[in-house]
């Protein structure tokens, strides 16, 4: 699951965080990396769950409500909000997941989890999406689960106040959210009926090779971090390199490291992978000198025959 694109933000954020405390060794580093890239398929497992949670919210609700109707001597309908959730074919699926419930046990519920749970529940339900679902004759799996799908990256996607109460609850979930989505929208949409409670959810690592690159990379960005700073400072002509913000600094840092450690990553893979991080973590001009001073330490390398690109 944790792929590169994760790895190069933690990369980013924890480089930052070395050079604000000195006095970090390099293995307690190393470990800090893999603990938050642990984190986030802890939240990846987390948000799969949180569809567990809206399921058995829908099916308290539910037994609430036929509880009340048999005191009361009433008849319910049998195609409600709460019954068609709580009954969901992908949602039971997911609940009986082996996976998602070993993760589970070890996971206590927070305090203001419910509340939560009950916001995102309402906005669901509340939704054109499920009001057009429950208009349907038929409910088989695939509606179901094409449902939960579309109500997830409409509802739970770019939801700033549940990334809040994410990051209140881990520090290492900062800004991890949205890639984590995507792998949660990517696991919905795997999961079929005949799998069972056998369904597999994403490892955290697809290959060994991308943890190493994890690993290597952070290693290799501080072993030579005097190096790239001065082939940024070198060619900062244009730049006043003390004058350029320090996280910039690092990015680029951490930029050239991988051009000259990984000779598979192509130039542009790796250009645009730390212009859109510049883009989240600097200044909306950043991106831009970023890009132009790269370029002029990757044409100084290409010219010296140091980058084989």
């Amino acid at each position: 699951m944790i792929n590169r694109e994760l790895i190069r933000l933690k990369v980013v954020q924890l480089i930052y965080a070395y050079y604000q405390n000195p006095g970090k060794t390099m293995d307690v580093a190393l470990k800090e990396l893999n603990f938050s890239l642990s984190k986030a398929h802890e939240l990846y497992q987390y948000l799969l769950g949180f569809l567990i949670n809206i399921r058995q919210y829908a099916e308290k609700k539910e037994g609430m409500r036929a509880a009340r109707a048999e005191r009361l001597g009433t008849k319910i309908g049998s195609n409600s909000p709460d019954s068609r959730l709580a009954e969901n074919q992908f949602l039971r699926q997911l609940d009986e997941n082996e996976a998602l419930n070993a993760f589970r046990e070890h996971h206590a519920e927070w305090d203001d989890e419910e509340l939560y749970v009950k916001k995102i529940y309402t906005l669901f339900v509340e939704s054109e999406i499920f009001q057009m679902y429950m208009d349907k004759e038929n409910f088989d799996y695939e509606a179901d689960r094409e449902l939960i799908r579309k109500l997830y990256k409409t509802y739970v996607c770019n939801n700033d106040e549940l990334v809040d109460f994410l990051e209140e609850h881990s520090l290492y979930w900062n800004d991890d959210k949205d890639v984590v989505d995507s792998f949660v929208l990517k696991t919905i949409k795997r999961f079929t009926p005949a799998s069972g409670e056998k369904q597999e959810i994403l490892p955290e690592y697809d290959t060994e090779d991308d943890h190493q690159f994890a690993l290597e990379l952070f290693q290799t960005t501080i072993e030579r971090g005097e190096e790239m700073r001065d082939l940024i400072r070198g060619n900062s002509k244009n730049w006043e390199f003390g004058r350029l913000a320090f996280m910039d600094v690092i990015i680029m840092q951490i930029a050239l490291t991988e051009m000259l450690t990984f000779p598979t990553i192509p130039l542009n893979v790796t250009f645009n992978e730390y212009l859109d991080i510049a883009k989240i973590y600097s200044t909306p001009r950043s991106s831009s000198y970023i890009n132009g001073l790269l370029d002029h330490v990757v044409k100084y390398l290409q010219a010296e025959k140091l980058l084989l690109k």
